[in-house]
């Protein structure tokens, strides 16, 4: 049966009928759909788009003179914000980081079942440290 079709298919092309070329060459339903309903909201879009730029130019010739009356004041403010901003950015970026990695580390512990001899003799020591400041805070309140 697809023997069939292809062999009239073929025999079509030969012989200069359209319905052969248009079956074989034309836009699926789902593409003339999407050009459909594409065109529309990408000129919408592009007239927002072009209407955002228009005000936005318009705002900066009205607001101009005053930048430039006022840029000894607003200039070192904006550079203050700005360093503000790039600060707090960072320090979080810094934050998530080490608390990603910090679970990847607890995580690989888990699962491998047994800590390696160094980190255990680390566990140690930070048990220990907190057992002799424990004990000097003790002896510390008992002088008060």
């Amino acid at each position: 049966m697809a023997e069939h079709r292809q062999q009239e298919q073929q025999q079509q092309r030969t012989s200069g009928d359209p319905r052969g070329i248009l079956q074989e060459k034309g836009p699926s339903k789902q593409q003339v759909l999407a050009v459909v309903a594409g065109v529309p909201i990408g000129g919408f879009f592009l007239l927002l788009s072009g209407l955002t730029l228009t005000v936005t130019l318009i705002g900066l010739a009205l607001t101009a003179p005053l930048f430039v009356i006022c840029s000894p004041v607003l200039v070192p403010a904006a550079l203050t914000i700005a360093l503000a901003v790039a600060g707090f950015l960072t320090s979080g970026a810094f934050g998530i980081t080490a608390l990603s990695s910090l679970s990847w580390i607890i995580n690989y512990l888990r699962r491998s079942g047994h800590m390696p001899e160094h980190l255990e003799q680390a566990k140690r020591r930070v048990q220990e440290t907190t057992g002799q400041m424990g004990q000097k805070a003790r002896e510390t309140g008992q002088k008060a």
